[in-house]
């Protein structure tokens, strides 16, 4: 038992260094080989601290373990509203503004809703996975662009617009195009035997695998002790893995506020929510179909949709999370904790 419960921790640690390290060299030498901002950004920097969860769901996934999948994402998603924001907004007030609220938050509530009413048939499905894929793809798109083609307006509605009329897929063929055209011109300024880049380029091997042990730990002995204890393993998704994998957001949010950057603590945060349903979920979900519990579907997403909404509402509330919402938060998260170990 002390062997398998080493490994868990190995395994967490494994996968939440690996991701910081992964990110920070993959973005480098993207830059270094001429890649865009804007895809960098697309694709690196939207990941950001939802590698973790990605990882140990991903081969969750491949495992069959759909209780994992379902309680790292729904479990990590309140661990960041309740846990995160409550214990940073304990250490200061966190200060927000009106764009986090119109453009994020509701659109956190609206893919929460969307998560609820497809797993109403106790399943997502492939199809399902890839409708959420399209729309995180053009969720990220539309923040990246917003300020130049929807300034002033509603950003929600903007965005269903944007959605359906594919906007998005214009606007990745021509960044695609140009990357080509530029790339094409700085061919020979490439610096294929530059040290700096063969040390990033390791470092991303390493840390790659380090990912994927991480994962594989994390999971292999979260199944074990669910087994061993003979508790859903969906428990030890919402619970153990779930504060584990929100490990990277815990510290990026405490750093912001800190430093007076309550925007950054918050947008990380709903950030992260909207990526663990819509990324997470769609590619688990290509993997193998996700399975859901009926306390999943009764219970722990709408607790998630239900802490989210107070969060919305503590932002809107002289645009400031102060200290006693943020304990608030805490306490619900508490209770949410102590309600599933012993009623579930």
């Amino acid at each position: 038992m002390f062997i398998e419960l080493a490994l868990f921790i190995i395994g967490l640690i494994l996968l939440i260094k690996g991701s910081d390290y992964f990110v920070k060299s993959a973005a480098i030498i993207a830059k270094m080989l001429g890649v865009s901002e804007f895809m960098i950004g697309l694709t690196l920097v939207a990941l950001g601290t939802s590698i973790p969860e990605l990882a140990s769901s991903v081969f969750a996934s491949l495992k069959h373990e759909s209780g994992i999948i379902i309680g790292n994402v729904i479990g990590s998603n309140i661990a960041n509203i309740g846990l995160i924001l409550g214990i940073a907004s304990l250490i200061a007030v966190i200060k927000t503004n009106k764009e986090i609220l119109k453009r994020d938050g509701y659109f956190m509530i609206f893919v929460s809703f969307l998560f609820f009413i497809f797993a109403i048939d106790k399943q997502i499905s492939w199809y399902e996975g890839i409708f959420f894929l399209a729309l995180y793809t053009a969720y990220i798109i539309f923040v990246f662009h917003m300020k130049t083609l929807f300034k002033g307006e509603d950003y929600f509605k903007s965005f269903i617009r944007y959605f359906i009329s594919f906007g998005y897929l214009t606007i990745i063929k021509n960044s695609l195009i140009k990357g080509i055209k530029t790339k094409a011109k700085n061919k020979k300024k490439l610096p294929f035997l530059n040290l700096t880049l063969a040390k990033e380029f390791l470092i991303v091997i390493i840390s790659v695998t380090a990912v994927i042990l991480g994962a594989k730990f994390l999971v292999d002995e979260a199944v074990f002790f669910a087994n061993m204890f003979k508790i859903p393993s969906t428990l030890i998704g919402l619970s153990v893995i779930a504060i584990g994998t929100s490990l990277p957001e815990l510290s990026v949010c405490i750093a912001a506020v800190k430093k007076g950057y309550g925007n950054i603590a918050v947008g990380n945060i709903i950030g992260s929510n909207i990526a663990n349903i819509l990324l997470i979920l769609g590619v688990s979900s290509l993997i193998s179909p996700i399975s859901i519990l009926k306390e999943t579907l009764y219970y722990t997403i709408p607790f998630m949709i239900a802490i989210s909404l107070f969060l919305l509402y503590a932002i809107r509330t002289a645009w400031k999370i102060k200290k006693y919402e943020g304990l608030a938060l805490l306490l619900l998260y508490i209770a949410f904790i102590m309600f599933l170990f012993i009623y579930v």
